[in-house]
């Protein structure tokens, strides 16, 4: 089983497609209740025709779970998105991640835009406006502490909560699968992600300055449902002219599940267009 050496973790990863395409490849991130396998669809609609990975943070099943508090934080995840694409030869790749893994794909392209084609965030930013940031990390730390007290990860009462939810409704055997996926977390890996991650991030509107300058094409994703998310990729959109927005409709967090068909066409079309060159910044 292939894995990526980086700062104190052995991170798990998976790859699938043509050995012989010419196609760019495409990292996919996960999100904090998910895990490499949340992207199974994508997986296999887009390793058709081009190389595709994906990968389990530091904390989640079959990656190394540090028990030092100190070995999580973002500055860990964007690094380790480095070292799994070192690991597996990619000099530079298309990048798409959900929530947490948005925030990190974001990060990248400040960070390593030299590492990047393109990049897609969906449902990215909770917690990233400073008017909502105190609930977000108080709610965060309590969680934490919630599932180090159970010594156990309550997978399908969170994913009942009202960003959730949705996918039961219209996909029940994809809602238990992840349920039971969440499940198998290890409660120290995802208390230390939601002190140290979540709870720790910097929030997006005080990288403004930073995120207006980046030039590596950007989509952002959301579901017209996921309330936390809303404004966020709105305010994001108004400062990066390198992004554009695309709401799906009657849609909420875990959009790669919940709408697998409009979520695959939507990045298909955008990594497309940013291999024709056609994908330009905003003019002002």
């Amino acid at each position: 089983m292939p894995h990526a050496e980086s700062q104190g973790a052995r991170l798990y990863y998976e790859e699938t497609g043509p050995d012989a395409s010419h196609a760019p490849p495409i990292l996919f991130i996960h999100e904090f209740a998910g895990d490499y396998r949340s992207w199974q669809g994508q997986m296999r609609h887009f390793g058709r025709d081009r190389r595709c990975i994906t990968w389990s943070a530091r904390g989640y099943p079959m990656s190394d779970c540090p028990e030092d508090e100190g070995l999580y934080g973002q500055d860990y995840f964007t690094s380790d998105a480095v070292a799994v694409l070192d690991a597996a030869g990619v000099d530079k790749a298309h990048v798409v991640g959900l929530s947490m893994g948005g925030y990190t794909a974001l990060m990248l392209a400040l960070a390593h835009p030299d590492r990047l084609i393109s990049c897609v965030a969906a449902g990215a930013g909770s917690g990233g406006l400073n008017a909502l940031r105190p609930a977000f990390i108080a709610d965060s730390l309590a969680r934490a502490a919630e599932f180090e007290q159970a010594d156990r990860i309550d997978a399908e009462a969170y994913c009942l909560g009202p960003t959730r939810v949705q996918l039961k409704r219209k996909h029940p055997m994809a809602w238990r699968a992840f349920v039971e996926h969440m499940a198998e977390h290890p409660v120290r890996g995802a208390a230390n992600t939601l002190r140290r991650v979540q709870a720790g991030r910097t929030a997006l509107e005080d990288m403004e300055a930073e995120l207006s300058r980046i030039e590596v094409p950007v989509l952002l994703l959301v579901g017209d449902e996921d309330e936390p998310c809303l404004d966020v990729n709105l305010w994001m959109k108004r400062r990066m002219p390198a992004a554009r927005l695309a709401m799906l409709p009657g849609s909420c967090h875990v959009l790669n599940i919940e709408e697998p068909a409009l979520f695959n066409g939507l990045v298909e079309h955008f990594i497309g267009e940013v291999e024709r060159g056609g994908w330009q910044p905003r003019q002002a």
